[in-house]
């Protein structure tokens, strides 16, 4: 077989493809790459979103904070809501997100929400929990 200007012989060659048969198996890194690999982030780094700038310090960064929080409740409750739970009060929210399983977290959230209202949909459910939430200064 005529390799041309390939500078590896056939013995290389397929002792290369033994080398990288894992990695091209998994379509990950392979422990012989463990050194290439990046380091998982420790427990006290500050999480930074890869979507954007890091807030400012401040009044923005607090802002920015509860931002992020209530767009983490807004995903939360939809992941555990469905469709047909709406128009719904605040005790069918509550039932609707036990029987789904909802951390407690958003149990709380959902408990804050005013009693004897109805939402039509997880947006009203947030801008009802922000609402009730003391403003911080």
């Amino acid at each position: 077989m005529e390799r041309g200007s390939n500078q590896v012989g056939p013995r290389k060659d397929d002792e290369m493809k033994h080398e990288l048969e894992g990695y091209l198996r998994s379509g990950q890194h392979t422990h012989v790459e463990e050194g290439n690999d990046p380091e998982p982030p420790a427990d006290d780094d500050i999480r930074v979103d890869p979507g954007g700038p890091v807030p400012p310090p401040g009044g923005e960064r607090d802002q920015a904070l509860a931002e992020a929080d209530t767009e983490s409740l807004r995903l939360e409750l939809a992941r555990h809501l469905e469709r047909a739970t709406f128009p719904a009060d605040r005790q069918t929210v509550l039932d609707a997100l036990q029987a789904n399983h909802a951390p407690d977290t958003v149990l709380e959230a959902a408990r804050s929400m005013p009693d004897g209202a109805t939402y039509a949909n997880v947006t009203e459910i947030v801008a009802a929990v922000a609402d009730a939430r003391p403003r911080q200064r």
